[in-house]
């Protein structure tokens, strides 16, 4: 482990928005269990290796509980949707967690994701029209990257797609953890709660075929439900996290195609290879944002360093997704790249219960700008790319283009 005298300043940023830090090779290789200083000025410690990472979102022993009197601040204002009261709702392990999830997970099996495509891809032709018939250059982010994805989870939640600037700002503030005051962010929640109580309430009145009506449908936690607490702290969540993430990933993925114009022409070539692109582009994002953050109640052990209780824990999957011992060539783009056993989307119980939408949304998109973009180009320099600052989750602040 480093020393006090070697503590690093977290995150570490990469030359440009596409490309990952000089530090991720060097931790890996020399210093897998690194101290860093967060936002906060609090320390953590950083795992980067393929192997830890995996193991240590996979034990239980390693939480969320990170309001926690002795668990590090990610920011100076608080640490927006990884802490507070309102993360602390849905069970984050044991028995209550798994059926949490059993209920939720109706709602993204493959069968379902099958079904949905249709009406995924209506939305992304009728989004690439609009950008179109704007003309060139547009921005991509703007145009679909965004649009997309909010559409889809306001269908499967049931709130109006008319209301995305509001999520979309409340998204931010939860996920930002630079950007807001803790009032501004704690004012955010509170507005985010309200709108989605009364969504829950009118649901309850007038049922949907929606995945919150559904949960209503179960009953209350006696009969093996949810509270209503609960089922609104779920439309939250997944409202959140439905959209801010793939919408960045959207960017990001378009953005490493064009980037070089040889994997664009492979594709347009070989549209088979849609696929495995999407999963080597989750695999190679080194603008993932902050990592997953975890409490340890108790002292364990990782790559041969003793982790006390109370130490914060901050997984970089990005980092990890690189890690030479697992992936070959783990730095280059290998469209065809199968098994791809990446850490995109967590590992374990916490894996990210959505990842088979975020991967059908990524694919169509890929399908439908190959079909109807096939000259689709960079608008600048890839280097001139700029990404977020300050968001939990990594993403592009915009993405022109030209056809």
């Amino acid at each position: 482990m480093t020393t006090d005298e070697q503590v690093l300043n977290y995150p570490f940023p990469g030359e440009t928005a596409l490309e990952p830090p000089a530090e991720w090779e060097r931790l890996r290789e020399q210093c897998p269990v690194a101290h860093v200083r967060l936002p906060s000025g609090d320390q953590a410690t950083l795992l980067t290796r393929y192997d830890d990472v995996k193991r240590v979102l996979a034990d239980p022993r390693f939480t969320r509980q990170l309001n926690a009197p002795d668990a590090a601040r990610l920011s100076a204002e608080g640490g927006g949707v990884f802490s507070g009261e309102m993360s602390q709702i849905i069970p984050d392990m044991g028995e209550g967690h798994l059926h949490w999830r059993r209920l939720v997970a109706r709602w993204f099996t493959a069968k379902r994701m099958i079904a949905l495509r249709p009406a995924m891809t209506e939305i992304a032709e009728r989004l690439v029209d609009d950008m179109v018939a704007a003309g060139p250059p547009g921005d991509l982010r703007a145009a679909l990257g965004f649009p997309l994805p909010v559409y889809v989870i306001c269908d499967m939640l049931g709130v109006p797609a008319e209301d995305r600037d509001r999520f979309s700002h409340w998204s931010d503030a939860l996920l930002n953890l630079t950007r807001y005051t803790k009032a501004e962010t704690e004012a955010s929640q509170i507005e985010f709660f309200q709108y989605m109580s009364e969504h829950v309430t009118a649901k309850r009145a007038e049922p949907g075929e929606d995945l919150l009506s559904e949960l209503i449908a179960v009953g209350p936690p006696e009969d093996g439900g949810l509270s209503d607490l609960q089922i609104v702290v779920t439309g939250m969540g997944l409202l959140v996290a439905g959209h801010e993430t793939t919408a960045n990933m959207i960017g990001k993925m378009v953005a490493m195609l064009l980037g070089d114009r040889s994997r664009w022409e492979r594709l347009l070539a070989d549209p088979s290879l849609v696929r495995t692109t999407v999963e080597e582009a989750l695999r190679l994002d080194a603008n993932a944002g902050f990592g997953l953050p975890r409490y340890l109640h108790e002292e364990i052990e990782v790559s041969g360093t003793a982790l006390p209780r109370g130490t914060t824990v901050i997984c970089s999957m990005a980092s990890a997704n690189r890690d030479e011992g697992v992936f070959d060539a783990a730095d280059e783009m290998d469209m065809g790249r199968s098994p791809n056993p990446h850490l995109a989307f967590g590992s374990g119980v916490h894996s990210c219960l959505g990842q088979a939408l975020a991967r059908t949304e990524l694919q169509v998109v890929l399908e439908v700008l190959l079909r109807r973009l096939p000259t689709l180009e960079l608008a600048v320099p890839q280097e001139e790319l700029r990404r977020v600052e300050g968001l939990a989750v990594g993403g592009l602040s915009e993405l022109p283009v030209r056809w």
